[in-house]
């Protein structure tokens, strides 16, 4: 399966939803980089706690032990050798009868084309491989590349910015700065405008109550990276980024700066004037290209804006088929326990970025 990527720093998902435990090896980070164990358990408990499910033991299905590191960390700090954590899984191994397993596709699930890939031997428990689950390591690995980032004055913070037709503020794309990714990231439902928060959750537990569920739109920002990082055509930081934002289940759609809107833009609207400021920075009056042009970074904010799509299990009859037996059929309803993926979707796509940048960063002078 492709569960490697591989750019400067080497990044490997091992596990299935259902097996004894999941995990991640990150190789090639630089030795002697130290990780705060307390820093990287709140950022963990971001992905793994529920909004949504009440506190009944049978309904956590996330929560998870703290990673369990195996290599590659001594006295918190970096070794060089490969960086190797797994997490147990609370359910544990769960037994696996073949002729039990439904064969009836999902609609909007990968049980078809998993089915079709994998010739029908893929792990279909909650989605074995292709679970949301596996996220939980890639945050892992993009704390860990948080804390390098923020020893060197880059922060990288998201927040929601629509659930369904809801839409909170976006912060400027031109003068985003720390402390309000901090603010943001601090919410437990990270948002701009609490009101706006509240007004999502309503209409979250109301798609609940109905059988339904939504999607909704993330925006992530990076503040204080320095111009010149990355590479053209096919070594684009944005490339990296995407390979990695794309790896997080349920994204649908990406755009940098602004994106599909610089297709309605004459060029005098579209281009960002340049102009050196009062402590002697370049830097431009607008952000339109997202702080990326030609792969490199500008200096200006990286900001970019995913899509991400209502979850698959619905609580309505919906028509299907077989893939067994090649007939039509009707799955019925099902239990609706993660209505809404956007906000434990947050941190992931901010462990995108910061492993992105990371990997990038290392070419950087003086970085290591």
């Amino acid at each position: 399966m492709a569960s490697i990527w591989n750019h400067r720093i080497s990044l490997s998902l091992f596990g299935e939803a259902e097996g004894p435990a999941i995990g991640v090896v990150l190789d090639n980070l630089p030795p002697g980089e130290y990780v705060d164990i307390d820093v990287l358990a709140r950022f963990m408990t971001r992905r793994t706690r529920s909004l949504f499910l009440p506190d009944d033991p049978n309904h956590q299905r996330e929560q998870m032990d703290f990673p369990q590191v195996l290599s590659g960390l001594i006295n918190n700090r970096t070794t060089g050798s490969p960086l190797c954590a797994f997490l147990n899984n609370p359910r544990g191994i769960q037994p696996l009868d073949y002729q039990d397993l439904s064969h009836l596709a999902r609609p909007g699930a990968a049980d078809y084309t998993g089915a079709m890939r994998y010739r029908g031997f893929a792990d279909v428990r909650s989605g074995g491989h292709l679970s949301e689950r596996m996220t939980i390591p890639l945050c892992f690995a993009g704390a860990v590349c948080q804390q390098m980032l923020e020893r060197r004055g880059i922060y990288v913070g998201a927040q929601i910015t629509s659930v369904h037709n809801i839409k909170d503020k976006p912060l400027s794309q031109t003068n985003v700065t720390k402390e309000e990714l901090l603010t943001i990231r601090n919410r437990r439902f990270p948002v701009n405008d609490p009101a706006k928060g509240r007004k999502m959750l309503a209409d979250i537990q109301n798609a609940m109550a109905g059988g339904e569920t939504l999607g909704g739109t993330i925006t992530c920002y990076a503040v204080n990276v320095p111009a010149g990082i990355g590479s053209p055509i096919f070594e684009g930081l944005e490339n990296s980024i995407a390979q990695l934002v794309f790896g997080v289940p349920g994204v649908r759609g990406l755009e940098f700066g602004a994106g599909f809107d610089t297709a309605k833009m004459t060029g005098s609207q579209c281009n960002d004037p340049f102009y050196v400021d009062e402590r002697g920075h370049v830097k431009t009056q607008t952000n339109h290209h997202g702080g990326i042009l030609g792969g490199i970074s500008s200096g200006m904010p990286i900001c970019f804006r995913v899509a991400v799509k209502p979850t698959a299990s619905i609580g309505k009859p919906q028509e299907t088929v077989d893939y067994s037996a090649m007939t039509n059929e009707v799955l019925q309803s099902a239990e609706v326990s993660h209505p809404c993926l956007v906000p434990e979707a947050v941190p992931c796509i901010e462990a995108a970025m910061c492993i992105a940048l990371v990997s990038h960063m290392l070419d950087y002078p003086n970085f290591v």
